[in-house]
């Protein structure tokens, strides 16, 4: 079992549902994949899911960042690939489906046999999520959670903006990690349609936000590594998931722009 939340390791969070798995299925190996997404965001929980789950053996994923808990919202199971992933139905999970394949089966999280039980509202993760995963690790079908959904059912984020004309990329920030790397939508390829390559120069335009005006930063290297540019220095590459990004050598990109997920950003082809 795989398992991402917003949880912290504050409180025993984790450890309850570490240990609700354990006693299901006692030789069940757990991969923690992170449990410090910031409280409350499905969308960087999503893609942390989207940019771990290509690397993992066959595995039943548990993802739990749900601030709709106790909720009408629904608990599902996706089959993706080699995965089944399991959590909220708030968009968390199918980015992670999708670069596995896409979601071939989803089912409602409603039969009461698979779940801890209790009156407990607020903690889905011990409950539900984390026994249910645990069945599923032992054998336990799809088809016993619940009732079947059709794919087109699960809710989805919205998918990120992208663009491309000549010499152009206008993106948004897609993930800041917590090096402050500031990971875009926009992919190699992408770059790539747009003219735009390593050894060459970019403009990058900051759309205004509510948080400031908009602004230019002219002439950034595209490069491969971040030794391309000098310590400090800004520079353009593709990162480790095949996305845009701008890093700054050994210092934290997302600081010096003042740039989080959402934000617009537009490249254009420079000859600096």
């Amino acid at each position: 079992m795989a398992f991402l939340t917003d949880y912290g390791q504050y409180d025993g969070f984790v450890a309850a549902c570490h240990g609700v798995a354990a006693r299901i299925a006692p030789d069940l190996r757990v991969i923690d994949v992170t449990h410090a997404v910031p409280p409350q965001d499905i969308r960087r929980g999503a893609v942390v899911l989207a940019q771990t789950v290509p690397y993992l053996p066959p595995s039943v994923v548990v993802g739990v960042v749900d601030p709709g808990v106790g909720s009408e919202r629904r608990g599902i199971a996706v089959a993706a690939g080699d995965h089944v992933l399991i959590g909220p139905d708030n968009g968390l999970l199918p980015w992670a489906a999708d670069v596995v394949g896409g979601i071939s089966e989803a089912v409602e999280l409603a039969a009461p046999e698979y779940r801890l039980g209790g009156d407990a509202l607020t903690f889905h993760g011990r409950d539900i999520f984390a026994p249910t995963a645990a069945h599923v690790a032992a054998g336990v079908p799809l088809s016993a959670l619940g009732p079947a959904l059709s794919v087109g059912s699960v809710n989805r984020l919205p998918e990120p903006r992208v663009r491309v004309r000549p010499g152009t990329l206008e993106t948004e920030v897609h993930s800041v990690d917590r090096f402050g790397n500031v990971e875009l939508a926009g992919r190699a390829d992408d770059l790539v349609a747009a003219g735009i390559s390593a050894g060459g120069h970019v403009d990058v335009v900051i759309e205004s936000t509510p948080d400031g005006p908009g602004r230019q930063i002219s002439g950034l290297a595209v490069g491969r590594i971040f030794a391309d540019v000098s310590p400090g220095e800004l520079i353009v590459y593709v990162d480790s998931y095949g996305h845009v990004a701008l890093a700054v050598n050994q210092g934290d990109a997302a600081a010096q722009l003042m740039v989080e997920p959402g934000n617009d950003l537009t490249l254009t082809a420079s000859g600096r």
